[in-house]
């Protein structure tokens, strides 16, 4: 008996496809050798054992006891070899893109669109992370950031302007004020305790000049700490709120939101910028797709 504890690896294969097959015949068909050869590496192979692996049962052969148990090894070896060959042959998958992108957005209005963006763009991979404010060192390190933001543009990103901001004064029609601000002028809302966030501070007072009104007239009534939870808010009928066209657009449809005054550009943008490196066709189709879903 040889002191090698692995027999020949040629041995074990026509081993397994004998035992497999239920034949020397079928064996050697399967692996493209002769009948004397299989039968040459099975007979090699219990020499190395000193052990007998079949029995003759008829014209066939039956497998023994350690025949049978060493079937199962071989099995099981061989199928994770080519289970093992098998991945290693299949295309890596390309790196995630990591897009930031602020919680309100990506709650209210990438989500629900999360299976037509993977449909039209099947080859990007991303994954997101939530953040507050614009260009800050810690975006710097992402692969890109979808941002509402207004220029000048800070140096070392790359920016594509997709859309102009439009923003709004949204409202319940469970709320008193939808009856009160229906076909009255928008100096009526000075009237009305207003939702705000401490994440847009400046959107009711840009708004108010941009209706000209005094900012220091407005009433600010209940607080959020983010856009979502306001926006959520005014859904649930706590008041009137201030906020960007496209992430309550469905809420208009549905009815569940009105605009008395409708929406009105902010001078600011949708943005997807990255920071300056080498160019990254996928940013460039995710950005062609938002632009397409804004419209």
């Amino acid at each position: 008996m040889s002191t090698s504890l692995l027999p020949p690896l040629n041995a074990l294969r026509a081993f397994e496809a004998t035992a497999r097959l239920g034949g020397v015949g079928r064996a050697a068909q399967a692996l493209h050798v002769t009948h004397g050869a299989v039968s040459r590496q099975l007979k090699l192979l219990e020499d190395h054992l000193g052990l007998a692996l079949f029995q003759r049962a008829g014209r066939g052969l039956r497998l023994t006891a350690a025949g049978t148990r060493l079937q199962e090894a071989c099995s099981e070896a061989f199928n994770g070899i080519e289970d093992c060959v098998r991945a290693l042959q299949r295309p890596a998958a390309s790196p995630a893109l990591v897009l930031g992108c602020s919680g309100s957005v990506l709650a209210r209005w990438m989500i629900p669109r999360l299976p037509a963006l993977q449909a039209a763009l099947p080859g990007v991979h991303l994954q997101w992370s939530a953040l507050d404010g614009s260009f800050t060192e810690t975006q710097a390190t992402l692969d890109a950031v979808l941002l509402l933001a207004q220029g000048p543009w800070p140096r070392g990103w790359q920016v594509r302007e997709l859309a102009p901001e439009r923003v709004g004064v949204v409202v319940a029609p469970s709320h008193p004020a939808a009856h009160r601000l229906r076909d009255v002028p928008p100096s009526a809302l000075l009237q009305e305790t207003l939702l705000h966030t401490s994440s847009r501070p400046q959107a009711w007072p840009a708004w108010a000049q941009a209706h000209d009104l005094d900012p220091g007239q407005l009433q600010l009534g209940t607080g959020f700490e983010h856009l979502y939870y306001l926006l959520e808010a005014a859904v649930a009928g706590l008041g009137p709120a201030i906020a960007p066209e496209p992430l309550v657009a469905e809420d208009l449809a549905a009815g569940r939101l009105l605009a008395p005054w409708g929406f009105a550009a902010t001078g600011g943008f949708w943005v997807l910028a990255r920071p300056d490196g080498p160019v990254d066709a996928r940013v460039d189709a995710l950005a062609d797709w938002v632009v397409g879903q804004l419209r």
